[in-house]
């Protein structure tokens, strides 16, 4: 492609990526107030004076330059030539597909999960799905890191923010989400009281790994259900929320029942639980959430990894049995389920067992118990329990 699109979050290492991709490659950086080189104004003269490739980020400050470049790539039809960035995923992926259509890959980056943070270049999830039966049979790599469950989940993965001192994180996480709030959402939307997104967000971290219902979502802040669902929407626009839809077997009905919802950096979400250091998220009564929040994230960066575009659901009956991720790729099924303990049981399987009996046609995989031991243990059933940091 001509065009090479990275959206993400703010801090989440998109230009630093490419900077590294491209060492010898000019990065011109935009600006919501500054027109940076008159791009603005004039985009022809402004794409007259760069060399290729070239790195432009924070695209959804000039739109005006795509129409342009378009023009461009469709003359020299030569791969790479421009490298975008963007933080305001509605924008720029409203704009792209406007105006480089066909001529731009889109590519998402999200925070650092337990791999990237540890400076190893392998992946379980791709190994997993290549070969259930022999990776569940093999010893199990981990790091060398002496970081505690708690710390890892306490720092969350923005690649900047992690070799900071704890005494000086939380005012770090402060200052984000205060640009956040005060510079990104003014640009982006139509919020009245900023006050009232605050609140709004804070509860949403409490709500992490929960199904949302907007009506409570609304009452607790005092707005109206739509209102919710539209300063969800930003969150989700801006690379802070993901949602995951229920699976049905009916395929008409898979998104009809609620969605689950997830925080994006559990580090960010404990700074909204207002959690000041790793030591209380121990004893914090969202611990088992915030470890679900973090091994969903985890797993969801290493899906792009397949050959293949898998489906994500997670799925809850009305009786209340649960399976936290049930991932569908080639008609085969793999059921996930998260405990925060260092001792599963087969107890624990009890969810994946309601889900084998309520649709004993589909093709399921070993299924597995994310949670803190050491070593695969074999909790029978074809249940697996496997480490959350394994590599």
């Amino acid at each position: 492609m001509p065009v090479i699109v990275l959206t993400g979050a703010r801090q989440v290492g998109k230009s630093t990526l490419l900077k590294h991709l491209l060492p010898q490659t000019e990065l011109i950086v935009f600006d919501p107030l500054m027109d940076s080189g008159n791009a603005r104004q004039d985009p022809e003269l402004f794409l007259d004076q760069l060399k290729l490739p070239v790195i432009l980020d924070e695209i959804q400050y000039v739109p005006e330059l795509l129409p342009v470049i378009k023009r461009r790539v469709d003359l020299s039809k030569k791969p790479g030539e421009y490298w975008l960035t963007g933080s305001q995923n509605l924008n720029v992926l409203k704009n792209v597909s406007e105006s480089l259509a066909g001529r731009a890959a889109l590519l998402s980056l999200y925070p650092m999960n337990f791999s990237e943070r540890y400076d190893d270049a392998s992946a379980w999830i791709p190994r997993f799905f290549q070969d259930p039966t022999t990776f569940l049979t093999q010893p199990v790599k981990k790091s060398n890191t002496t970081n505690t469950l708690t710390s890892v989940i306490w720092k969350g993965g923005y690649p900047g923010l992690i070799p900071l001192a704890e005494e000086l994180y939380v005012d770090v996480l402060g200052s984000y989400f205060s640009t956040y709030i005060e510079r990104d959402l003014r640009l982006i939307s139509e919020i009245s009281d900023f006050q009232d997104f605050s609140r709004f967000v804070q509860l949403l971290a409490n709500l992490t790994a929960q199904e949302i219902n907007f009506s409570e979502l609304g009452r607790e802040v005092g707005i109206a259900p739509k209102t919710a669902q539209r300063w969800l929407n930003i969150l989700n626009s801006t690379y802070q929320w993901i949602e995951l839809p229920a699976y049905s077997g009916n395929t008409l009905k898979r998104i009809s029942e609620k969605h689950k919802g997830y925080f994006i950096d559990t580090g960010m979400a404990c700074y909204l639980m207002h959690i000041s250091t790793p030591q209380a998220v121990l004893g914090h009564p969202k611990l088992g959430a915030l470890f679900e929040t973090y091994v969903v994230n985890n797993i969801l960066t290493q899906l792009p990894l397949l050959k293949g575009k898998p489906a994500v659901y997670h799925w809850r009956t009305h009786s209340g049995a649960e399976v936290d991720l049930l991932i569908e790729m080639d008609n085969i099924y793999y059921p996930i389920e998260i405990k925060c303990k260092t001792r599963p049981s087969r107890a624990d399987t009890s969810g994946i067992k309601a889900l084998r009996e309520t649709y004993p046609n589909l093709n399921f995989a070993p299924a597995l118990i994310i949670c803190a031991v050491n070593q695969i243990q074999d909790l029978g059933n074809d249940c697996y329990a496997v480490p959350f940091d394994m590599l």
